[in-house]
Parts: structure tokens; C-alpha cells; sequence
């Protein structure tokens, strides 16, 4: 049987990595990057026999890169420490990876939002690539929303990766301030510009195409708020982009 890897980023995360940790307890080995933390994270990460790193933020490509390079399995499992590989996306891993032909499995994530599924705003199935042949695949390196691009066929699973994605509002809007200044830095450094149409239609869109076109309207009034939440990520990504063009040019 292969050997499966999994690799997990973290930076304080001790009040989730314990599930997460629980969840894998079954891979062949547990790598942590830690960049950092100051609560118990590492601690519960040792406690379950996880190898642990002390490593320098690199950036969220560049970490899960360099996590996955320590792995000696022939399979890496990349997983963020608020997901939970549920008992039968278990056993499918463990099919899969026995058999021959793929380089990558793309995996349905069961996206949470305070403590409710959310089954629509294009939350669902929401596949990602986490699932792949090591030296066949690499994350690619961004600022934000990073991902495993394979040099090989890949296929999906059907069994889901649980993520416990927000605890509530609040918390949405602290990662929010991060990862909006994180993707304004990404596209201001490849050369894009902010214009009123941008900073105006932009967020309008955003919350047509999650509670409309991908009828958020049926999650109540979950889909209303996320809806909502997600066209003001928009805003404030393109309108801190607006403001970095003025200051350079100031």
C-alpha cells in the first residue's frame, strides 16, 4: 500500500487542530509547518505524533510547498486545520491511492458557516485539489487562495472534506481584513488598476452571482449574509488596491 503524507499549515490554531489531528489519525505520517504560534498548538500537534516545524511565513503557497517537500510519502494530503477528512473520504483516500493512473484527485468540500452547510452560494461541491502524487503536483505561489497544480490526469472524489470554514460574522471579518490586503498587494503587483467600474459593479456582481446565480437564496438567512459578506470582501480588496495605485503615485 502507498504511503499518504498529510500536511497541515498552522499558526494558533489550537482551538481546531485537535479535530483536524483526529481526522488523520490514520494517515502514515502528520507534518506541521508552524509559523509561529504562541498558544498550544504545537503541544496538541506532538501530543498526536505530528512532526513539527518551526518555520518562517513564507507566504501560504510557499509553506505548503515547503511542508510538502519534507513528506516521505509517495501521496501528500494537504489540509488546513479548521478540515476534517471525514471516515468515508477515509476509505476512499485509501482506495484511490492503491490503484494506478491519476497524479491528483480533486476533493469535495462540505463548507460550514457558523455551525450551518451551507449547500449553495457555490459553496457546494466546492472541489479543491488536495490529494496528490508527490513530485507529480505543487501549490502555486500567490498571496491568497493558493492551490495544487499537477503534472498528470486528475480526477474527483465523492466523498467530502468537512470544513468548519467560519465560526461567525466576526470571524469572517478579521480574515477578511488579512486576505483583502493580501489579494489588493497580489494584484497590485502584477499591474492591475482600480477603477470606479471595479470598486462600483464589482461587489454588486459578487453578491448577484452567489445569492442569485447560485442561489444562496435557498441557505435562508445564511446565503443573504454571506452574500453580503463576500461582495464587501470585494469592495474592500479592489478599494485597497485603489488606494496602494494613489499612493504610489502620490
Amino acid at each position: 500500500m502507498p504511503r499518504v503524507s498529510v500536511t497541515i499549515i498552522a499558526l494558533n490554531e489550537e482551538a481546531r487542530i485537535r479535530d483536524c489531528l483526529e481526522s488523520v489519525s490514520w494517515a502514515d505520517e502528520v507534518l506541521v509547518s508552524d509559523s509561529g504560534s504562541t498558544d498550544r498548538t504545537v503541544e496538541i500537534c506532538k501530543e498526536y505524533g505530528a512532526r513539527v516545524y518551526s518555520d518562517e511565513w513564507l507566504g501560504f503557497g510557499r509553506q505548503k510547498n515547503l511542508v510538502g517537500d519534507r513528506a516521505s510519502g509517495d501521496w501528500i494530503l494537504s489540509i488546513d486545520a479548521d478540515e476534517r477528512v471525514s471516515p468515508d473520504l477515509k476509505d476512499e483516500i485509501l482506495r484511490v491511492v492503491g490503484s494506478d493512473g491519476s497524479a491528483g484527485y480533486l476533493v469535495p468540500r462540505k463548507n460550514f458557516f457558523g455551525g450551518k452547510w451551507i449547500r449553495h452560494c457555490g459553496w457546494w461541491p466546492d472541489y479543491n485539489l488536495r490529494l496528490y502524487r508527490k513530485g507529480a503536483g505543487r501549490f502555486i505561489d500567490r498571496y491568497v487562495h493558493e492551490r495544487v497544480v499537477v503534472n498528470g490526469r486528475t480526477e474527483r472524489l465523492s466523498n467530502p472534506l468537512v470544513h468548519m470554514t467560519y465560526r461567525d460574522v466576526s470571524d469572517y471579518l478579521k480574515r477578511m481584513e488579512k486576505y483583502s490586503s493580501l489579494a489588493a498587494e497580489e494584484m497590485l503587483n502584477s499591474g492591475r488598476v482600480a477603477g470606479l467600474a471595479d470598486i462600483f459593479f464589482r461587489p454588486t456582481f459578487t453578491f448577484f452571482k452567489m445569492y442569485v446565480l447560485r442561489r444562496g437564496f435557498l441557505d435562508g438567512t445564511a446565503g443573504v449574509v454571506l452574500s453580503i459578506l463576500y461582495a464587501s470582501y470585494t469592495l474592500a480588496k479592489y478599494a485597497k488596491l485603489w488606494e496602494m495605485r494613489a499612493g504610489i503615485r502620490g
